[in-house]
């Protein structure tokens, strides 16, 4: 009998309704993420094609960098994260509060350090969870099995999008080409990319898809962190290198209780 009741129990729960959007409303405010996908400010070369960035120092760019900060401001967030470890951006955090940390041209002290010190946020959340992509044995794959055309496709879209952010950077400052950076529309065609890779393999070898698979691990790291650090009603502003926008917005738009805001809302024009 108490057996019955168990099952009668459980397809009552299975069969309720699912709460209402109202319901869930007032249950608890949703958590919004605003993720900046941003050039690498400090020229650390790590990507597979890299733009160079002028001095972020000099003082133009000290302009348009506070006129950044100002505007993303208005989003009023509670939390920042950004592409460090933890420990590293809680430490270099708390000496920029106090004024000690030497001078940084990286986009994490520049955005946001500057960011969470206006909106007086207590600690920065270092998200990242580093991973070297073996790329080396997928080019290698495609050189010997005739498949060349697809890590020059690689190659080409790339140059266009550093070329292209370049232009952005000399011509209209740092604000133009990070709304350029944070357009999904592009930033899904360099997504596409690791989607090619997979086709690089065959049978139990598959160094495509190690590629890929590494990459997608990394971000999901980073969206776990993300989760982790954050409740209902908290606004957070995320500053990560563009190329993890896609998979980053995907994971924050399909968690329930997370709501994703357009950086290009606040960024300056």
């Amino acid at each position: 009998m108490k057996v019955l009741h168990l099952i009668a129990g459980i397809a009552a729960l299975t069969l309720a309704p699912p709460l209402t959007a109202k319901h869930r409303s007032e249950a608890s405010p949703p958590t919004q993420v605003m993720i900046v996908g941003t050039l690498h400010f400090a020229n650390p070369g790590l990507d597979y094609r890299n733009l160079a960035v002028d001095d972020v120092l000099a003082p133009k760019r000290q302009r348009e960098i506070a006129a950044i900060v100002r505007a993303l401001s208005g989003f009023s967030p509670t939390a920042v994260g950004v592409e460090w470890r933890d420990d590293a951006a809680s430490t270099a955090y708390a000496k920029y509060k106090e004024g000690t940390l030497p001078p940084s041209r990286d986009e994490t002290v520049q955005l946001g350090f500057a960011l969470a010190k206006s909106a007086k946020i207590d600690a920065v959340r270092g998200l990242d969870m580093p991973a070297g992509l073996p790329f080396q044995p997928a080019v290698a794959f495609a050189q010997s099995h005739g498949k060349q055309a697809i890590i020059d496709r690689i190659t080409t879209v790339s140059d266009q999008n550093v070329a292209a952010q370049e232009r952005a950077l000399k011509t209209k400052g740092i604000a133009a080409a990070l709304r350029l950076l944070n357009d999904p529309v592009a930033a899904d065609v360099t997504h596409g990319l690791y989607r090619d890779l997979l086709k690089l393999g065959s049978g139990d070898d598959q160094p495509g898809l190690e590629v890929t698979a590494t990459w997608y691990r990394r971000n999901l790291g980073i969206c776990a962190k993300l989760l982790q650090a954050t409740k209902p009603g908290d606004r957070i502003v995320v500053f990560i290198g563009a190329g993890h926008l896609t998979l980053l917005q995907q994971c924050v738009s399909e968690t329930p209780g997370y709501r994703l805001v357009d950086a290009r809302r606040y960024l300056p024009l």
